[in-house]
């Protein structure tokens, strides 16, 4: 199976044939994938190279002009190294764009806590209008891909990753999908932890929703899923542990409610190891979310 980030190279290549719209700006990150666009596209594949700060502000110049600019690199120089520029050059100047990350929170584990960008959706959440998809699997990352690049002016954040679930669900790009239905909580999975979240919650009767667009948070399936009863949820990211733990307090603020934020903790982790030994550690892999989730949902 090919990678997120191989799936975003191809779609992207295909969406810049289809779309005179569409331009691509790069930093070096990716730029072999895209060599046959860039010769087909030389006016509209751009890299600036190690330069993140322009990336953001080339493509906000872009949209400026009327263009669809999808901007990409690691999710650490994406957001967090450029926040300025993209606060600024997109949210104030009231354009938009799609912002395609690779890395995730995790994903290159011995290129060091510099490529490491756990908080990138929770510094997003501090912007305002801004849609983000986790996909879980490629197919839904291209499902979410060519909805990002056909949405108008919006501004959109794609967070892909290495890790991913075994088999893609119909994604739409706006609300949560129901997995399994229970009636002792509601376990929310976002993106590529559902596979660890279904064996973890396996036996529990719990409800599992599926979210793969974070932003704008789907309250009103997490509602329909709580019912009127008072409710236990669990909110599993593969991102900073919390990020969507007020969304969801905001969605059930008129039912008797208690949330859990499992993610990857604050706590720097100072060894390389492997992606699997990340999860552990972040306590993200079943074993680990069994016992928090059922540890939760017992008291």
């Amino acid at each position: 199976m090919d990678t997120m980030r191989d799936r975003f190279i191809s779609t992207t290549s295909r969406l810049l044939d289809e779309d005179p719209r569409l331009a691509l700006v790069l930093a070096e990150i990716s730029r072999d994938g895209f060599q046959q666009a860039e010769r087909a596209h030389p006016d509209r594949v751009i890299n600036v190279g190690i330069r993140e700060q322009l990336m953001i502000g080339v493509g906000g110049g872009l949209a400026l002009t009327g263009m669809r600019p999808v901007v990409h690199t690691f999710a650490s120089f994406l957001v967090e190294r450029p926040f300025e520029q993209v606060k600024l050059d997109f949210g104030h100047q009231g354009v938009g764009g799609v912002l395609v990350s690779a890395g995730a929170s995790y994903d290159w584990p011995a290129g060091g806590f510099t490529h490491m960008a756990p908080g990138d959706v929770a510094l997003l959440d501090t912007l305002d209008g801004w849609t983000v998809h986790v996909p879980g699997h490629p197919d839904e990352a291209e499902t979410l891909l060519r909805h990002a690049a056909a949405a108008g002016d919006d501004r959109v954040y794609v967070r892909l990753s290495l890790q991913s679930n075994e088999q893609a669900m119909a994604v739409d790009g706006a609300r949560f999908l129901t997995v399994r239905e229970g009636r002792g909580g509601v376990v929310i999975a976002v993106g590529p932890l559902l596979d660890n979240v279904l064996a973890a919650t396996r036996g529990l009767d719990v409800t599992v929703l599926y979210a793969t667009t974070v932003r704008p948070f789907d309250a009103a399936a997490l509602r329909r899923a709580a019912g009127d009863r008072a409710a236990d949820v669990v909110i599993v990211e593969p991102y900073l542990a919390g990020t969507s733990t007020t969304a969801a307090n905001d969605a059930l603020a008129d039912v008797p409610h208690r949330v859990l934020g499992l993610g990857v903790a604050r706590q720097e982790l100072r060894r390389y190891g492997r992606i699997d030994e990340h999860l552990a550690a972040h306590g993200l892999d079943p074993a680990g979310l069994r016992e928090r989730i059922a540890g939760f949902l017992s008291r």
